[in-house]
């Protein structure tokens, strides 16, 4: 079973996180692009990492598409007294029916061992462990979108999904969308699709034998062959 978009209910979510979100001073659009997405793709565990200082807006979406996809919205904060500042601003600010979001404290291996199946993630690159909790995320089999905030402020010549994730993770597609201040987006396939790519390219590979024609030297070679994606 993989995610499936749902129009309809990406519609919803956005319209409900424009009404929520639109007295905020620091309006930048990024609340209701990941409300819409989180809804829309239908996803069940939706989690995100938040910290003392942080905007509540994204929260705020995300609760939204949690009550109109039926799933659980999660938020991991590093301590206490975060904690302590997103329930009270969450019960302040958020016109979102019960069930509150769920509040893991903890830093990024530890908060993220208890959340398995996650099918929509949200990271701020202003977190200096915003790597560490993609890297520990236990994704849905179903597939998962993951999001960084705040990607311009991140060091891109060392960024790459490939690199933060977990080895025989699939990456099917990733955009980088100019909202807030850099939005980075990523697809990650499910696992119905097959096996990783990293045991397909070991299923579908072939020795080529060349012997150089002046040297008489023999050279072997491995060739691979992928499936575009």
């Amino acid at each position: 079973m993989k995610l499936v978009w749902s129009p309809e209910t990406a519609s919803k979510a956005y319209i409900d996180t424009v009404k929520s979100c639109q007295n905020f001073k620091e309006y930048s659009g990024v609340a209701e692009l990941l409300s819409a997405m989180a809804a829309g793709w239908n996803a069940k565990l939706i989690v995100q990492a938040w910290r003392h200082g942080d905007p509540f807006e994204t929260s705020i979406g995300l609760a939204i598409a949690a009550r109109h996809a039926c799933g659980r919205h999660v938020c991991i904060v590093p301590d206490e007294q975060s904690k302590l500042e997103y329930v009270e601003a969450m019960r302040k600010y958020a016109d979102v029916p019960p069930p509150s979001p769920e509040v893991v404290v903890g830093e990024a291996e530890a908060a993220m061992a208890g959340l398995a199946g996650v099918d929509f993630l949200l990271v701020d690159c202003k977190r200096g462990d915003f790597a560490r909790v993609l890297r520990f995320a236990k994704l849905s089999q179903r597939g998962a979108v993951l999001a960084c905030k705040n990607a311009c402020q991140r060091n891109v010549s060392e960024f790459r999904w490939h690199r933060v994730l977990g080895r025989g993770t699939r990456v099917v597609r990733s955009v980088l969308l100019p909202v807030g201040k850099g939005l980075d987006i990523a697809h990650i396939g499910s696992s119905a699709d097959g096996s990783t790519a990293e045991q397909s390219r070991k299923g579908r590979s072939r020795w080529i034998k060349h012997i150089d024609a002046k040297s008489g030297e023999e050279h072997m070679f491995r060739a691979f062959h992928t499936k575009p994606i």
